[in-house]
């Protein structure tokens, strides 16, 4: 399978939030309690029941209006991806398509994705305390495009903000966008091209990233390349170790067990 990847195109949006309804709806995630905060968006943040968001920044225009800036808040499939490089497990990991693909019946809950992913975008659910917790975040409906079908939340989107294809044709489509939006907006750019070894959710921003609230350069934090090469080789010997433990300790029992049979065969 060609690499494939979604771009999203900020100066088409409406901020209908369709897409966020139809991630909802096609992998039954529960809706969640907002309130109203003076903001159209909603809800407040992404979470792990709430894969995708629309985010909403006002800014000055310079001619004493505000304008509303739309942006896609989500996993952004990072060929370099911080949480792949730390997930001791395995649960995340690279899709042949180029999405980073998730399998939550790996996941130990230990959240080292969520404290290094660049855009802060996995989410745990669960007890830190105890340890027993989850992570889930977009898992580019990886059911759909192996059947021919595009992710929901391109499926269901009015404005062709959204459009699923080949990474390469839409790295060329991105590219023909912005310089036709540059002469109404000099800023415009496209995110992702190369950011991190390339992104497979590419944004065509008509503001500076920042004004995205997206991180201009993003990377993969030194911690998170230390945790794979160094740290991660030692999870593995402690769980060997552990694994190791267990095994006498069940020989151990069973050695007792004997023992106490063997004894009461006696009497």
């Amino acid at each position: 399978m060609s690499d494939k990847a979604i771009l999203y195109d900020s100066s088409k949006c409406t901020a209908c939030r369709g897409c966020q309804v139809a991630c909802k709806q096609w992998w039954e995630l529960p809706g969640e309690k907002t309130i109203n905060r003076g903001t159209y968006e909603n809800p407040p943040d992404l979470s792990y029941d709430t894969w995708i968001r629309i985010k909403f920044n006002e800014i000055s225009n310079g001619n004493g209006r505000i304008d509303w800036i739309f942006t896609r808040e989500s996993c952004m499939h990072c060929t370099d991806a911080a949480c792949v490089k730390v997930c001791p497990t395995k649960a995340l990991y690279y899709h042949p398509s180029g999405f980073v693909a998730y399998n939550a019946d790996l996941c130990s809950g230990c959240g080292y994705c969520v404290e290094f992913c660049p855009f802060d975008v996995p989410r745990a659910k669960g007890n830190d305390i105890t340890g027993i917790r989850k992570v889930d975040k977009c898992r580019a409906c990886i059911d759909r495009i192996t059947n021919g079908y595009e992710p929901a939340c391109v499926k269901t989107c009015p404005t062709d903000a959204l459009i699923f294809g080949d990474r390469d044709e839409l790295v060329a489509i991105g590219k023909k966008r912005v310089q036709e939006l540059q002469s109404k907006y000099p800023l415009a750019y496209l995110y992702g091209e190369k950011e991190l070894g390339g992104l497979h959710v590419m944004y065509v921003l008509t503001h500076a990233p920042q004004v995205h609230g997206l991180p201009a350069h993003p990377d993969v934090p030194v911690a998170a390349i230390a945790t794979h090469d160094i740290l991660r080789p030692l999870g593995y010997a402690v769980t060997a170790l552990a694994v190791v433990g267990l095994g006498l300790n069940y020989l151990v029992a069973r050695a007792t067990a004997n023992k106490e049979a063997e004894a009461k065969a006696k009497k």
